[in-house]
């Protein structure tokens, strides 16, 4: 690095730490500590260490030296489609640097950078193509996604590129697939995979082997987009490497089989909830990705307003009773039970919470993990807890008769009961348990409630448009009723850098809380159709889940055709 350099480097750290310790991000105590590991010369980055300590995020950090050191940030759309100067710019030597260059013409060329300071790969690159450098700084997963992208993974070491193993020899030669699953190339590639999904915020990751190679997608604010592709070669070895991981047999192929890893990924604690399956190309993978740091219980940033926060709260304070949470798989059920045994979660009382598996865990509940295997079902498990002397009893979801009734029972012996239904609206929770064989009247003497959920898109802040409802949508969506005073204004999604050009970033939830009246007790008791419950919850004040989405769609938080998507099918 030249004096120059040097200087502007020094000049930056100074500006970061002041910005850094001001803003609150970091204390001075732990800025300090970064910066004697800086001078103890191993070689790593000021922002590099403040990034592995997990103390800012890399996008942040790409965001302050962009500014604080005078560069352009390297934006999502400037990277390119295909290789510049691959004639004289070899895939190694970039990926070494951690620069990619994003585009030439006589004038010079712009490339990425994660260290925009170091002057020496400045300089060779001037000396190999003949032209200035403007270098720009990179969001480094966003670069090692593009070298990925461009030029594939990193080639094996000898050894692993002859090792090719298809699933069925894999079987013939467990040993050879355990070395060549431990070697370098297939570790950090798994690996990879996992960093690039939690960079992306997905919440999991699909290994997916197919017919001449092997798909690897990503769950991103619950839509499935798929990334690139690992060679087809080594689909044995990376599900072995990830069965290892989670402490799996890999020698068994033919069953399913469920595991678990925690790690670290750039400084976040995350763990991994991992489950396989057999396939006829293979072993299919799914990585649940449950980011600690990331998870946020509170009813506000779940999505609920202010109406819906304090109806629910009210049930969730009657001393006994059940409460359940309805909707589908994927809809947001186990991150309100979570956030409604945290508002619960006092020292003067005493939560047991039964979870298949125990996703989060949550200090001061006693938190149990359902193994059918050896008899701890849902009901046996409720039946033995309820002499534990609980006040809150959390049972992850009533899936059958006997743990509908265990849980009634709990409830009219003075317990309240948090609970899940895999049912489509909150009025249909009453007749699902009907269908289970529960009586009426233990419904109405014990259940003080039920919210159906969704999830929807959230758009991004930073780029989303409003744009005029047009005659026919306010006709046809009803709009006019939810925005009289005024034209109903709409939204669409944009993309932009910090939403990865998609337009959304992040899920809210759209939500129907039902208390159950006199009324709605009446129809339950005279075993009425979900519609007619629904009819009266409504006569009653209850916003459906689709008047609640409208009302959010036309306050910005997401758009009409997500509500739409969630709601199509409902009645």
């Amino acid at each position: 690095m030249t004096i120059e350099a040097a200087t502007r480097r020094e000049v930056f750290e100074e500006a970061l730490g002041e910005r850094l310790i001001e803003g609150e991000v970091v204390d001075a105590t732990a800025f300090a500590r970064a910066r004697h590991l800086v001078e103890r010369g191993e070689g790593e980055r000021l922002e590099a260490i403040l990034c592995r300590l997990g103390l800012v995020d890399e996008a942040e950090m790409a965001r302050l030296l962009a500014e604080l050191g005078g560069f352009m940030l390297a934006e999502a759309g400037d990277y390119p489609d295909e290789p510049v100067m691959p004639e004289k710019l070899g895939a190694s030597f970039l990926r070494q640097a951690r620069i990619l260059p994003l585009a030439a013409d006589d004038a010079g060329l712009t490339v990425a950078m994660v260290d925009p300071f170091d002057d020496f790969v400045r300089r060779a690159l001037e000396i190999t193509v003949g032209l200035p450098v403007e270098p720009r700084v990179a969001v480094p997963a966003m670069l090692e996604a593009a070298h990925r992208r461009l030029y594939g993974e990193a080639r094996p070491a000898a050894g692993a590129a002859s090792g090719e193993l298809s699933a069925e020899a894999g079987a013939e030669d467990l040993e050879r697939l355990r070395d060549q699953a431990s070697e370098a190339p297939v570790v950090k590639l798994v690996n990879g995979l996992v960093t690039e999904a939690v960079e992306a915020r997905a919440s999991d990751i699909h290994v997916e082997p197919m017919h001449g190679r092997l798909r690897v997608r990503y769950r991103v604010d619950g839509i499935l987009r798929e990334v690139d592709t690992p060679p087809a070669h080594l689909a044995a070895a990376i599900v072995s490497r990830i069965k290892i991981m989670a402490r799996l047999d890999i020698a068994e192929r033919r069953l399913p089989q469920d595991g678990r890893i925690r790690l670290a990924v750039r400084g976040r604690e995350v763990d991994l909830r991992v489950a396989t399956s057999p396939t006829i190309h293979g072993e299919s993978v799914v990585l649940r990705v449950l980011d600690r740091g990331g998870l946020t219980l509170d009813f506000d940033a779940l999505g609920f307003t202010e109406a819906q926060r304090s109806g629910f709260e009210q049930l969730l304070r009657r001393p006994n009773g059940i409460l359940l949470v309805t909707g589908p798989t994927g809809s947001g059920k186990s991150t309100t039970l979570y956030t409604s045994l945290k508002t619960l979660n006092e020292p003067g009382k005493k939560l047991i919470a039964i979870e298949d598996p125990v996703e989060y865990q949550l200090d001061g509940v006693n938190q149990i993990h359902v193994q059918p295997r050896i008899g701890l079902t849902f009901a046996n498990l409720l039946r033995s807890i309820v002499r534990q002397d609980p006040d809150i009893i959390m049972v992850g979801e009533i899936r059958d008769l006997e743990t509908a009734r265990i849980a009634t029972q709990a409830a009219l012996t003075g317990h309240l009961v948090l609970s899940s239904l895999h049912t489509n609206t909150a009025a249909a929770a009453a007749t699902r348990l009907l269908d289970m064989g529960v009586e009426p009247y233990l419904i109405t003497s014990t259940v003080v409630g039920t919210v159906g959920q969704r999830l929807v898109r959230t758009l991004c802040p930073q780029c989303r448009e409003s744009r005029p409802a047009t005659p026919q949508e306010a006709r046809e969506l009803g709009l006019e009723r939810h925005a009289p005073d005024q034209a109903p204004t709409l939204f669409r999604p944009v993309g932009c850098q910090v939403c990865g050009g998609s337009g959304y970033r992040g899920r809210s939830a759209i939500l129907e809380v039902m208390p159950l009246s006199e009324g709605v007790r009446q129809l339950i008791l005279d075993r009425a159709e979900a519609g007619a419950i629904q009819a009266q919850a409504i006569a009653e004040g209850m916003a459906p889940l689709y008047v609640d989405g409208l009302r959010k769609a036309l306050a910005g938080v997401t758009t009409v055709e997500e509500v739409l998507r969630v709601t199509r099918e409902l009645p």
